[in-house]
């Protein structure tokens, strides 16, 4: 999977020229049980993990074993419901059901497209709007 040296391990792709995303990473090591391996998919060989430049630059990606992909606040429950502490495991079931999920990509759609804009962003790939 792009340079995991073979193991099973879920890899999650983000935009490493976002200092809002880079805080959203770092957030995630601090706080979760289970942090997946994460690439800045600048440093990634994006055809070699089958994605394309419009899909790493619009959304997060998450990918692994048995043909995992997810992207956007997909991705996000999805790893919330892989963690080993029950709280976090039930809110990412909550995030993947429906109408819920409805509102979770709306809003990570929303923050997606500004984020450039919000605190600790410096820099971001994002062009403005």
């Amino acid at each position: 999977m792009g340079g995991e040296s073979g193991d099973n391990r879920i890899l999650l792709v983000f935009d490493g020229d976002c200092a809002f995303c880079q805080t959203c990473v770092n957030a995630g090591h601090r706080v979760l049980g289970y942090m997946p391996a994460v690439r800045a998919w600048q440093g990634l060989d994006l055809r070699a993990a089958g994605l394309t430049r419009e899909e790493v630059m619009t959304s997060v990606q998450l990918l692994g074993p048995g043909g995992l992909r997810a992207h956007g606040a997909r991705a996000i429950g999805v790893m919330l419901a892989v963690q080993p502490n029950a709280a976090w495991r039930a809110l990412g079931r909550v995030m993947l059901a429906p109408p819920v999920s409805w509102a979770a990509e709306a809003g990570y759609r929303l923050v997606s497209r500004y984020r450039h804009l919000l605190p600790g962003s410096t820099t971001c790939g994002v062009p403005p709007v």
